[in-house]
């Protein structure tokens, strides 16, 4: 017989690489996902909002398989599960849709069964299925974090977000597979290039750290990704190399992209011609987008009983009702 116990998680959104910062920065953002996780009689999932209109709805699904991994590491099972899941998180966008699914799944499972493993280990398991650990650490972990990798284990440093940090995202209306924008980097590149990576990487993650607002847009520059994934984005190039005149601090793609991300001063007086020309370059570019302020998420995947908090008798949308801005 399954118990009646069920948690709930709420998981930020993610930018990935910040510009220099290739598969080792992350930033959690203000756009959430949420998963709630019972042990059931029978699988079964009720999936809300637009971006889950193609996940699929049985064992093959990504919160059950990485829920899964959890209990095979706990040495528990579980086989049966009833899951919930509204998210406002862009799939396909480089909005680390795929890595809240990860991350949220893992850190429902582990709270189901007790907590039994630590968040470094999840961030193991989560940076293994992903291969990379900016994404899955920033909704993990929330804040900026600069993380390594040795293909087993991940280091990761989080970095407090300053306080006048604002982003804006520009969304353009068609997907981009990571597995497509990873086929458009070279296999090599030169000493010169390595360098100049390393350097900006160096002192963004400094910027960042020291709230050093005016050196971001020297530090978001970068020479490994972005000119080879600028042609899959129409009006990319535009953008990064004029944004900062219109009121940007900095700007990148975000993770592999489609989205764009500035970062913005939260007191500066153009953000709206910032904006707009975001805008009116992507029409240039007959790309259909769209927009939206957020601010960088302080906080992590956060898990919550939903017996213990005496919601027993309110849904799963009844929960995050007055959350969810989509």
């Amino acid at each position: 017989m399954a118990n009646n116990r069920k948690v709930r998680v709420k998981i930020p959104a993610s930018t990935a690489n910040l510009g220099p910062g290739f598969d080792t920065l992350g930033m959690a953002l203000s756009l959430y996902a949420w998963i709630e996780m019972g042990e059931a009689e029978q699988t079964v999932f009720h999936l809300y909002g637009d971006e889950m209109k193609d996940v699929a709805l049985d064992k093959s699904n990504l919160i059950y398989k990485v829920a899964q991994m959890v209990f095979d590491e706990a040495g528990v099972s579980v086989p049966e599960l009833e899951i919930s899941m509204h998210s406002e998180i862009p799939l396909t966008r480089g909005l680390g849709s795929s890595a809240s699914a990860i991350i949220g799944g893992m850190v429902a499972a582990n709270a189901l069964i007790g907590s039994p493993l630590s968040n470094d280990r999840l961030f193991d398991m989560a940076t293994a299925l992903e291969k990379h650990p900016d994404n899955v650490g920033a909704s993990l972990f929330g804040g900026i974090i600069a993380a390594a990798w040795d293909g087993s284990h991940a280091d990761v440093i989080r970095i407090e977000p300053p306080k006048d940090l604002e982003v804006l995202v520009v969304i353009p209306e068609f997907e981009l597979a990571t597995s497509k924008a990873r086929e458009a980097l070279p296999s090599s590149v030169t000493v010169a290039d390595a360098v100049y990576n390393v350097s900006r990487s160096s002192l963004l993650t400094g910027a960042l750290a020291c709230g050093r607002l005016d050196l971001i847009g020297a530090a978001m520059r970068d020479r490994l990704h972005q000119p080879y994934r600028a042609p899959l984005v129409p009006g990319m190039e535009t953008v990064l190399a004029e944004a900062t005149q219109h009121g940007a601090l900095g700007i990148a793609l975000s993770g592999a992209g489609p989205t764009l991300i500035a970062f913005v001063d939260r007191r500066e007086p153009r953000k709206s011609e910032l904006e707009a020309f975001l805008m009116e370059t992507m029409r240039k570019h007959g790309i259909e987008a769209r927009t939206r302020w957020l601010l960088p998420c302080r906080t992590g995947a956060l898990a919550e009983s939903v017996d213990e908090n005496g919601m027993q008798n309110q849904s799963f949308l009844d929960m995050i009702k007055g959350e969810v801005r989509s």
